[in-house]
């Protein structure tokens, strides 16, 4: 039997961790000296009127090797082997955690570490791709063939609804901010091969949400895609966009999630993301 390990920078549906039995490790979210866990100490309510409250931006770190040495230790009894899959690690040291905790437990279970390159829904998807095909037989190595597959191919496109969170968390400059400010810009943020970079600057909302489809149409073209619709506190935008993306897209599974906090922290509320991902 093989399990599903990854953390919880992974947007994915609650029910479907659940059906599939995926295994989160939480990242740890710290306003001054005190730590949460990312979805288990804290919830989204709670973290957005705590940064609203404090004025400043919690830390986030990965998890420890610990944290992931007791979990795959767990699932040992009930696992031949375990796929761990994470966070890129250019942008975040949770998967050389999760390398050192397999590393760890090597006498115990067999754990593959893979880099996802990516975050948010791509690693749910990823995760959820690896839970069906472990359910349906499928052998380590062909899950791993179909990630290494998809990998390349996953799309994120963000528009933030203002850069002050990414001024609080060190990503821009007050200068940029106030500049993107007082011309109403609303950056676009692509993530690809592990790293994140400005796509494109538009002036109005409207045409943000308008460019990240065109862009995400640009990029699969007529391919049969799986979708999802990342917001920070933006359900009712989320859900319209969904609707445009969909009119636009060859999609076959979708899916509207809440952009997990410990990636909340660089975005900010009113952030929306569509990401993309091979359908099978």
């Amino acid at each position: 039997m093989i399990r599903i390990v990854t953390d919880s920078t992974c947007d994915l549906p609650q029910e479907l961790v659940e059906q599939y039995d995926i295994h989160v490790v939480p990242v740890p979210i710290q306003f001054g000296t005190e730590t949460y866990l990312d979805g288990v100490t804290i919830d989204t309510a709670t973290f957005y009127r705590r940064v609203e409250r404090d004025g400043m931006l919690p830390k986030t770190s990965q998890p420890p090797p610990n944290a992931f040495v007791e979990l795959y230790r767990k699932l040992a009894g009930q696992a031949d082997e375990i796929i761990s899959i994470h966070v890129t690690g250019r942008l975040s040291g949770t998967l050389n955690s999760a390398l050192m905790a397999a590393e760890a437990v090597a006498d115990t279970v067999q754990v593959t570490v893979f880099d996802s390159w990516g975050g948010s829904a791509g690693l749910g998807f990823m995760c959820l791709d690896a839970a069906r095909m472990a359910a349906g037989g499928r052998t380590v190595a062909e899950i791993l063939n179909r990630l290494e597959e998809v990998r390349p191919k996953v799309n994120h496109l963000f528009t933030l609804a203002s850069l002050k969170f990414a001024e609080m968390s060190g990503r821009v400059n007050k200068l940029q901010s106030a500049l993107a400010s007082l011309l109403s810009i609303k950056p676009i943020i692509k993530a690809e091969g592990g790293l994140m970079e400005m796509a494109a600057q538009v002036r109005t909302r409207k045409k943000a949400i308008e460019r990240v489809i065109e862009m995400a149409r640009e990029r699969v073209g007529d391919t049969r895609i799986n979708l999802a619709v990342i917001h920070a506190q933006a359900p009712e935008e989320a859900a319209a966009l969904l609707e445009q993306a969909k009119s636009a897209l060859h999609v076959s599974e979708t899916f509207i999630h809440e952009l997990a906090l410990s990636l909340a922290v660089h975005f900010g509320p009113g952030t929306l993301a569509i990401v993309t991902y091979p359908a099978e």
